[in-house]
């Protein structure tokens, strides 16, 4: 399965006496480009010094002004501009939705059809539970264990959770073909901590609070004993989640490399026929090799497969389809839904609007579809010809820094330039879009037009055995404000959406979009060269390309960095994961050091300007804490910390800040200062 890592960047001034002796900027001023700052100067806190912390010293104000939305666990410059997308896609999926005169089967029919039937809550109310009644008799009808396997591949095609996850991608040892990834699944708490913990009370309350919400849920299906089906349920998982690998186990590409036979998965899970589930899967002919990436936990599956009674599995399946569909289902589902999903394990406090979560579903079900037209719409040729041309400064930026790194041997730094020679860039949106004819999409028929929709998809990615790798292909749509670096593919990926106000600013000088914008490019490029990344050649293969000495050197210094990261801690009593995190944040410590260095390449010899007094290095720094601006709610800074690979926004910006030299000198910032480290403790990979 394709590993893709993201980069997602959650979040004038102008200075007066005080700010300028403050913040010392250049006395020596150069010609000023007509362009502005792109700084935003009512986000400044004076009464944070930068020197002390950055990030709130650029952003304080904007924090304590702003709330989070209602509807929302985060809010930030990220997810401003998210919002703003939605908006536009509003306008496109709304009027698709009101023209009865789409051509049947054509893509606005289908866009239009798929949101009126989310719609149209009266028919969904009067249904209720109707709409799962084949699917749940199915899991009724189950008469002994064998037909266990036949059941998950029926999940997998329409979208369920279930313990293995299963999943077309490239083969990281042979990146020109295709192979099935195997994987851990099967929790309805957002990870294995959740039910391990016993010594965090918050863990334990979501625990309590889980149960009542299955109860709950599984009353509302008409399901008898719920309590004890609850409990079934529960001691279930937490035997999954005791034999799954943890976060940081995942991260090892090597170690989640391991391609094994039908013939050996069927000796290690007796249990459970592999041939029988690649037949239901409409595999069987195509595969003869998978690759598990956690096999204790495919044994450990097999092994409680075996001990655990069949009516308790049947209660598992049974709860995990309920799920997967209840914001599809009546008010009472989604209401329940959205009470522990949303607001025990989020925060969040009240639920989107219909017609949000109308839209948000259309963008996820036809997303290339939608992205055609948003694309149309909403992305200037000005915008992606200005990314491309940044893109070519870092590359360039990255070439020279690879020949002058002091701890990397000439044969290591050989093949970092091969490797980068290779990266491919794709900008704004895909070459050729998916095609949609054999999909049916009807206007009455929410449930069967998402279980369709899944099929599709999954029964895409089948097809795609014993195929060429399709490189043309993407995995996020031009709608998708985010970004990403997959190293099979050894490329980087920069949608439509990404490139767009507030996280990059068509009216802001360089400067400031090498910081708001650039920084994702030198992230994304770095990835490639991070402890994950740096494990693949340029074709996209799991190959070692570094020599011992060059490695060890390399690990010394990340050693260095998770030290670093353990000790923010974004919640009272929580810390960050270094090595969790660990990846990213060479990422994003890359990230600036190559923003900086790519700006000045873009200067092509000139001198860079000063814009109300600010240097051109400040500005980037501006610009690069006000993409990553935002405050999640507490129970959603938790779950983040367990499972998500960034640092929050605020450690992103300081993180990397008190490793960069040019920030010390941009800034004044001296022993004593509370974003001073000493040089010794600083981590200079690039």
């Amino acid at each position: 399965m394709k590993r893709i890592l993201l980069s997602t960047l959650a979040f004038s001034l102008l200075a007066n006496a005080a700010q300028a002796a403050e913040t010392s900027p250049a006395t020596t001023v150069a010609r000023a480009t007509s362009l502005g700052s792109g700084i935003q100067s009512e986000n400044f806190d004076k009464t944070v010094r930068a020197q002390d912390n950055f990030y709130r010293h650029a952003q304080g104000a904007w924090l304590s002004a702003n709330e989070i939305p209602a509807d929302k666990s985060d809010w930030g410059t990220f997810m401003k501009a998210r919002e703003d997308v939605q908006q536009q896609l509003r306008s496109i999926v709304e009027g698709a939705a009101k023209d009865s005169k789409q051509l049947a089967g054509s893509d606005l029919q289908k866009i239009g059809d798929l949101y009126n039937s989310f719609m149209d809550e009266k028919k969904l109310n009067a249904q209720g539970i109707a709409a799962l009644k084949n699917e749940l008799t199915q899991i009724a009808a189950i008469q002994n264990k064998k037909a266990i396997p036949a059941l998950i591949a029926r999940f997998h095609e329409i979208g369920v959770n279930t313990p293995l996850r299963v999943g077309v991608g490239q083969d990281s040892k042979n990146s020109s073909q295709y192979a099935v990834d195997v994987s851990q699944g099967g929790l309805g708490l957002p990870n294995r901590d959740y039910y391990l913990k016993q010594d965090d009370q918050k863990m334990a309350d979501i625990r309590a609070r889980y149960k009542v919400h299955i109860e709950k849920m599984l009353t509302l299906a008409g399901e008898k004993n719920v309590a004890t089906q609850a409990d079934n349920i529960i001691a279930l998982e937490t035997e999954l989640a005791k034999v799954q690998w943890t976060a940081v186990e995942n991260r090892n590409p090597v170690k989640t490399y391991n391609k094994l036979s039908v013939g050996e998965l069927n000796k290690m899970t007796p249990a459970f026929d592999w041939a029988a589930y690649l037949k239901a899967a409409h595999m069987r002919q195509k595969v003869s090799d998978l690759i598990v990436q956690q096999p204790s936990f495919v044994k450990g599956f097999g092994d409680n497969l075996h001990a655990i009674p069949l009516e308790n599995w049947k209660s598992y399946f049974n709860w995990h389809l309920i799920s997967a569909y209840s914001p599809y289902l009546s008010s009472e589902f989604i209401n329940e839904d959205f009470a522990f999903k949303g607001a025990a394990i989020a925060g969040i406090k009240e639920n989107r609007s219909r017609d949000k979560r109308g839209v948000a579903l259309v963008d996820q079900m036809l997303g290339e579809a939608v992205g055609k037209i948003y694309v149309e719409k909403h992305f200037s040729p000005e915008v992606k010809q200005r990314t491309e041309k940044m893109v070519g400064y870092f590359l360039e930026a990255f070439r020279q820094s690879i020949d002058t790194l002091d701890w990397m041997s000439p044969e290591t730094k050989k093949q970092a330039q091969i490797k980068l020679s290779k990266i491919s860039v794709k900008i704004g949106y895909p070459k050729q879009w998916r095609d949609y004819s054999s999909l049916t999409i009807k206007s009455d028929d929410l449930a069967g037009n998402l279980m369709r929709v899944r099929k599709a998809n999954h029964d895409r990615e089948i097809a795609k055995l014993g195929k060429p790798i399709d490189r043309e292909e993407w995995h996020m749509t031009p709608q998708t404000v985010n970004a990403y670096y997959s190293p099979e593919m050894n490329e980087i990926v920069f949608p439509a959406a990404r490139l767009q106000s507030p996280l990059f600013d068509v009216n802001a000088e360089d400067a400031f979009n090498y910081g708001s914008l650039g920084i994702s490019i030198g992230h994304e490029i770095s990835h490639a060269f991070d402890d994950q990344g740096s494990q693949y050649d340029g074709d996209g293969n799991l190959r070692n390309w570094w020599t011992a000495e060059d490695q060890e050197k390399f690990k010394a210094k990340t050693k260095t960095l998770v030290e670093q990261y353990n000790a923010y801690s974004p919640v009272a009593g929580h810390f960050l994961n270094g090595e969790l995190t660990l990846g990213e944040n060479i990422a994003d410590n890359a990230g600036i050091v190559m923003a900086l260095r790519a700006y000045k390449l873009s200067l092509q010899g000139k001198p860079a300007p000063v814009i109300d007094g600010w240097t051109a290095e400040q500005r980037l720094f501006m610009g690069l804490a006000q993409a990553r601006r935002g405050k999640s709610r507490e129970q959603r800074a938790i779950t983040l910390i367990k499972v998500d690979p960034h640092s929050p926004g605020e450690f992103r910006v300081n993180g990397s800040l008190v490793n960069h030299p040019d920030f010390y000198s941009s800034f004044d910032v001296k022993p004593g200062d509370k974003m001073y480290l000493t040089p010794e403790k600083r981590v200079s990979i690039w």
